[in-house]
């Protein structure tokens, strides 16, 4: 197998040899260029805390120990706030021994401030799967800003499948960049490519949105219904900076517009936590064509999910605040990122999750 992140085609592959597997057969819309959607399964456990299973143990042995409370999504249930729960997913899997899995919140699931990330049997990190793992996934969620509505099947996360070295060196980026502009401004290239955020008036006087702390419940399945006046305030930059206060939610955007080449794979990392007490994008897999299929290769904005820890922060226009990690493709995407797949940020600028109203 060709070393890079595995494409559509070849997920498709690792169904047809039960490779990927479910209770339910996997929709074609499932499979995106370069990932697949996980879906919710029928029961959520309420825990007390995120946790891990560790070497030598099942997430059931772990429920079995830390679950408070289980319910039944079939008729939709409300997973509260600032609660965390623990949800078996519909997928199961069996890899090969050349090649491991990564796994991300979707974007909407990070604009939503949905905390979402992928737990497995003797899992010892979140969101990562060894290579040869054989066996059941789930889901760790927990709402952070806003309570939500859950249904049997829905997609809060995704996960990527590799092959052997994927990531591009700091080389190899910069002469990619001088044949073909990945952003739209001088590159800024350590350990991936740095961008920054845009707290100027070139998108409009509105650079940004904070989640209201008291909000109505939001129902996943509900697209452009929600005001986002109602959950949302607006925030305007004075003199190019923001304030960030501790535990506030933020939806800011990038200075750079991304584009992702057909051959490529990309995913959006926090930066170094030398540069302020923040996190930035909690959901970080672009897609080969993001910024591109739709647009000439115009580019789009990165979206920023963003939240203060314990002081507040100064956040300046231009100030870097995380870093992009480019990927080879194992293969070129039958499909790529763009309106034609039903893509729902392709050409974005400032733009809140797909529920609330434009």
């Amino acid at each position: 197998m060709t070393s890079g992140v595995l494409a559509d085609s070849q997920i498709e592959t690792m169904i047809r040899d039960g490779q990927i597997a479910a209770k339910l057969p996997i929709p074609k819309e499932n499979i995106q260029p370069a990932s697949l959607d996980l879906r919710l399964g029928t029961i959520a456990y309420r825990v007390p805390a995120s946790v891990l299973p560790g070497k030598g143990t099942k997430v059931t042995d772990l429920l079995k120990e830390f679950s408070m409370h289980e319910m039944s999504l079939e008729n939709g249930a409300v997973l509260e706030k600032n609660c965390v729960f623990i949800v078996p997913l519909m997928e199961h899997i069996k890899l090969p021994q050349n090649v491991n899995a990564v796994a991300n919140a979707k974007s909407t699931t990070g604009r939503l401030d949905v905390f979402t990330r992928l737990i497995t049997d003797e899992g010892v990190e979140f969101d990562r799967v060894p290579s040869g793992y054989e066996g059941p996934l789930y889901a760790e969620v927990s709402p952070r800003s806003f309570s939500v509505l859950v249904r049997p099947a829905m997609r809060l996360n995704q996960i990527r499948f590799r092959s052997g070295k994927v990531e591009l060196d700091d080389q190899e980026l910069a002469q990619l960049h001088a044949k073909t502009p990945l952003v739209n401004t001088p590159p800024h290239i350590e350990s991936g490519l740095g961008f920054s955020v845009d707290l100027s008036d070139a998108i409009g006087k509105i650079v940004g949105y904070r989640a209201k702390p008291h909000t109505g419940l939001i129902d996943l399945d509900l697209i452009n219904h929600y005001d986002p006046n109602a959950f949302w305030e607006p925030v305007y930059a004075d003199k190019g900076r923001i304030i960030l206060d501790p535990g506030a939610f933020y939806i800011l955007a990038s200075q750079e517009e991304v584009r992702v080449p057909a051959h490529l794979a990309c995913e959006m990392a926090p930066y170094m936590a030398m540069v302020g007490e923040f996190r930035v994008h909690y959901a970080g897999f672009f897609d080969p064509g993001f910024g591109m299929s739709d647009q000439g290769g115009q580019g789009a904005r990165g979206v920023l999910e963003v939240r203060c820890h314990e002081a507040p922060f100064v956040l300046n226009h231009g100030q870097r605040v995380g870093r992009l990690v480019y990927e080879n493709m194992a293969k070129i995407p039958t499909s790529l990122y763009g309106s034609g797949i039903g893509s729902n940020y392709q050409g974005q600028s400032l733009k809140l999750a797909k529920q609330f109203k434009s």
